[in-house]
């Protein structure tokens, strides 16, 4: 898979869990940066995989006009492509931050434009198959579930096989 650049907001209270589940999927995808948000939400992706010094000073200033977000994660949800995730409640300010993302870098639409422009905010779980579905995935979250957090960090970040890393990180808020 060629790399691609994501802004994404870390979820460090599922990251271990995510982390793992990635193990077991592809392990090329599981990063030996610590900073790495392998559990995110992911603001706006893909990203340019190059972004200018002006670029990066325009997410700089928007992280910084974005307070941090607090959602609780509790319900799981599947997309019809498989995808099993976690809907994060309330997603207004998600929604809020990826338009004001797309407003600032309108040569980058959400998943490339894939689904249109209105994108579910979510945080990936899990993939369905024979073995996995809702129900599997929920026994495998145990107690990890429902967790309530706050985002307070914007990274930009690389995934690539056997490359995942962050390239910067911006605190929200300041």
């Amino acid at each position: 898979m060629p790399g691609h650049s994501v802004l994404q907001l870390p979820v460090d209270a599922l990251e271990e869990w995510v982390r793992a589940r990635t193990a077991h999927y592809d392990a090329g995808f599981v990063s030996t940066d610590p900073r790495f948000g392998h559990a995110h939400i992911t603001a706006l992706g893909p990203f340019d995989p190059d972004p200018s010094e002006a670029a990066l000073a325009t997410i700089a200033d928007l992280a910084s006009l974005t307070a941090p977000i607090a959602v609780e994660l509790a319900e799981l949800a599947r997309f019809p492509n498989g995808i099993i995730h976690l809907l994060p409640e309330p997603d207004d300010r998600l929604r809020d931050l990826t338009a004001t993302l797309v407003a600032a870098f309108p040569a980058w639409p959400p998943y490339a434009g894939e689904f249109g422009a209105d994108v579910q905010p979510h945080l990936t779980v899990d993939a369905a198959s024979g073995k996995v579905d809702l129900a599997s995935t929920a026994a495998l979250l145990g107690d990890a579930v429902p967790v309530r957090v706050v985002l307070d960090r914007l990274q930009l970040a690389w995934w690539e096989t056997d490359r995942c890393r962050v390239l910067r990180e911006w605190r929200l808020g300041g």
